[in-house]
């Protein structure tokens, strides 16, 4: 099974900008999508006849919302994590599969000057509760931008960005205990000395092309997952978005 996860910063502009040509590209079983920013999927083309849409779109229109991609067919779908404060934004859809789960999240960000990283360590907190529950159940796939780059490594400019939204000691410090409790940053585990591997960079200075980046976009597994754990890399070959797609191969 071949699991991606894909923040389209728009799902309506990436649209306009090569989705389906990155979706054929991919060519993943299960793609997991944030910040689509649309009530609606598009209607799948003929050539993706084999995929189906499941949707949590966020209250507020035009505001963060995730969707799913998939042509395996779940055994089930839930919308949410039974948090109201934090469900009413679309940040997370769970698809079960007879291995395991796979959930896909738009984790906050904090923002500017930091006004919402409270409410960013809450939903941390929150979906750590709910992941470990399922976990008790079967493994567990948590995919999406965690919009939190973990290590110096994974940031070109880390003294630079101390102090910013995705690099403070509180995001960095959550995502180093959640990790110590038994899951497995998939890309970090097959690569761990690997520098310059980004999934994010600003639209602002040429960041792309300077490779000016943060790996913000993971597919984590929980550890009972780890010995089928095929492959895990960042697909590059898109442009539809300001982010590129963090992929994960299981042979379950």
């Amino acid at each position: 099974m071949k699991l991606a996860s894909w923040n389209v910063n728009g799902l309506r502009a990436a649209l306009k900008k090569g989705f389906w040509d990155t979706v054929r590209g991919l060519s993943a079983d299960v793609l997991g999508l944030q910040e689509t920013r649309a009530e609606e999927p598009p209607p799948v083309p003929l050539e993706f006849a084999g995929y189906r849409w499941f949707w949590n779109p966020g209250e507020r229109k035009g505001y963060a919302g995730v969707g799913v991609l998939a042509r395996v067919e779940p055994l089930s779908v839930t919308k949410g994590m039974g948090h109201d404060e934090f469900d009413e934004e679309g940040r997370v859809i769970t698809l079960e599969y007879p291995h395991y789960y796979v959930v896909n999240t738009y984790f906050p960000n904090a923002g500017r000057g930091l006004p919402r990283l409270g409410y960013k360590l809450a939903f941390n907190r929150a979906i750590e509760e709910y992941l470990e529950d399922l976990r008790t159940k079967k493994g567990v796939v948590l995919m999406g931008d965690l919009n939190v780059a973990h290590r110096e490594i994974d940031i070109a400019r880390p003294k630079q960005n101390v102090k910013n939204a995705g690099f403070t000691p509180e995001e960095r410090a959550w995502l180093d205990q959640f990790l110590q409790k038994g899951w497995v940053d998939t890309f970090r585990y097959l690569h761990p000395d690997e520098a310059g591997a980004y999934t994010w960079w600003s639209y602002r200075f040429n960041a792309r092309a300077k490779n000016i980046g943060w790996r913000l976009d993971y597919v984590i597994i929980s550890q009972d997952l780890l010995p089928h754990l095929q492959d895990a890399y960042i697909f590059y070959q898109t442009q539809a978005s300001d982010h590129v797609p963090a992929v994960a191969v299981l042979d379950v």
